[in-house]
């Protein structure tokens, strides 16, 4: 990783991991060079990076601060990637879930009505590695983004189409947290053969109901992937502690902060 990109990665990290808070003022160019080890021009591109991002503002008047996370990009991979690095809150698994279910089971009716034989060839590809990985081995998750990146491009609609490349990194995020369950993947195919099929079959209702399907199951595993690793982070309490209390500790997520914080831990609630 290049100079550029390191300040980049450890500002943007910071960031969104909260190290600043919104509205936070980021420290000034000369501390942040010494504390990056960069120079003050890298700091000054870094910084323009971010802006690009939504991350933070610049002007004369505001200084560096951060923008409230409504204003992030969440399409740019990087925000993405330095979210699930800061922990997933519940928000944020909500916002990407309700996203799938908006965009997803328009495109998969289109695609039942206009696929060709080329899109269901370059389906039936990802579905049949998806099928290797789970019986060999290999990146299960890689074939699963191929699957539904093909699914939106046989909407033949060029907005869907280009909405499913920005849409990458989220759907990647979703289905790492949803892979981790045991059996998670191989449980995955029949829901997946089921879309497809339904595709082939030109059925547009059915290719909905049977991506729905795929949806819900996908939240409900990331639903518990997340309570268990909150459950196993939670500290031990004495058992009169209140039930509302109870339940803001189940729904916290672990965020490991960047170096860049004066803390080890902090914890983000609903």
């Amino acid at each position: 990783m290049g100079k550029n990109a390191h300040a980049v990665d450890t500002l943007g990290s910071a960031i969104v991991a909260g190290r600043f808070g919104a509205g936070g003022v980021l420290p000034p160019e000369p501390l942040l060079s010494e504390e990056l080890g960069v120079s003050r021009t890298v700091v000054r591109e870094a910084v323009k990076s971010l802006v690009a991002m939504g991350l933070i503002l610049t002007g004369p008047k505001v200084g560096t601060r951060v923008q409230p996370a409504e204003h992030w990009n969440w399409f740019d991979p990087d925000v993405i990637g330095w979210q699930s690095r800061a922990g997933l809150s519940p928000e944020f698994v909500r916002d990407l879930q309700d996203l799938r279910l908006i965009v997803e089971p328009a495109a998969v009716r289109l695609a039942a009505l206009r696929a060709n034989a080329a899109d269901v060839q370059a389906m039936e590809d990802a579905f049949a590695g998806m099928q290797r990985a789970v019986d060999e081995g290999g990146d299960y998750v890689s074939f699963d983004l191929r699957f539904h990146q093909g699914l939106l491009r046989a909407s033949h609609n060029r907005m869907l189409a280009h909405m499913g490349r920005a849409l990458s990194a989220l759907l990647r995020t979703s289905f790492e947290i949803s892979t981790v369950m045991k059996d998670g993947p191989r449980g995955s195919l029949p829901m997946h053969r089921a879309v497809l099929d339904a595709v082939i079959a030109q059925n547009p209702d059915g290719a909905e109901r049977a991506l729905l399907t795929l949806i819900e199951g996908a939240q409900q595993d990331i639903e518990l992937v997340l309570h268990s690793r909150s459950a196993a982070q939670r500290p031990h309490h004495p058992a009169t502690t209140t039930v509302a209390a109870a339940r803001r500790r189940t729904m916290a997520v672990a965020v490991p902060v960047h170096p860049l914080s004066p803390t080890n831990r902090q914890e983000i609630h609903p």
